[in-house]
């Protein structure tokens, strides 16, 4: 690991009853803004059994997803990818894991449009993927604000009419972002 940034949580969202700190560590070939968009899904998808970056050991298939949420019998419930995740990965995903709910969460709207794109060229199975794309002059912002040690005060996020509103070191966000399906 290369470095590790905590982040102070307060929410004032009651869908949301975010843990106090998060630490999400930087591997040596992860950029910042893997580690905004990481801390983003946690955020939007906050679940109590949420879960970054945990190792399953399973035989069936040897992906790490970025955040899982496992049910009670340990098998994924939930799986969300943040930023470039291979086809072939995401094929693979939804073969083995027919139940479960998957989400990739990327920087932008082009990217997320990008992305559905590539899976219609691919042919995917159809209404198994959510994409999200996040406002990109907000991401781009948050990433340059990013310290080992951060304060976000969490308002609230709708998926109705997709934004987010939260105050981070100090600055004040109100941006919008996309949801797809495919």
């Amino acid at each position: 690991m290369s470095a590790k940034h905590t982040f102070h949580l307060q929410s004032q969202d009651k869908q949301r009853d975010l843990p106090r700190k998060v630490i999400i560590g930087q591997q040596d070939t992860e950029t910042i803004a893997h580690i905004v968009l990481k801390l983003f899904a946690y955020i939007l998808f906050y679940r109590p059994r949420l879960q970054l970056e945990i190792d399953l050991q399973r035989d069936t298939f040897a992906f790490v997803p970025d955040l899982v949420e496992l049910d009670y019998q340990l098998r994924p419930k939930l799986w969300i990818e943040c930023g470039e995740c291979s086809m072939n990965k995401l094929h693979k995903l939804a073969v083995k894991l027919p139940d479960t709910e998957f989400w990739v969460v990327k920087r932008s709207e082009v990217a997320a449009r990008d992305l559905v794109r590539a899976m219609e060229k691919e042919e995917f199975r159809r209404d198994r993927y959510s994409v999200v794309g996040l406002d990109l002059a907000m991401f781009n912002e948050v990433c340059n604000l990013i310290q080992p040690r951060n304060e976000m005060f969490w308002v609230n996020a709708t998926f109705d009419s997709p934004n987010m509103q939260f105050d981070f070191n100090g600055l004040w966000f109100d941006a919008p972002f996309t949801v797809l399906r495919y």
